[in-house]
């Protein structure tokens, strides 16, 4: 699952134009990541603050 860090996004968009699943949507003041992500990480690497990353779906074994 990918998560959106609220207090680092600038909402700058770069995550939105890079998404091939066409799965981030920017309202105006947040970020939301609908069902139709795949997880291929291409927001992640693209955010230049840092604000998305990948979470493990799986956290029952921690």
């Amino acid at each position: 699952m990918i998560k959106i860090n609220k207090n680092k996004c600038d909402l700058c968009g770069s995550c939105v134009a890079v998404c091939p699943m066409d799965s981030i949507e920017m309202f105006e003041t947040y970020l939301k990541i609908n069902k139709n992500c795949n997880e291929c990480m291409i927001c992640v690497h693209i955010c230049p603050v840092e604000a998305l990353t990948k979470e493990d779906s799986d956290r029952s074994n921690v």
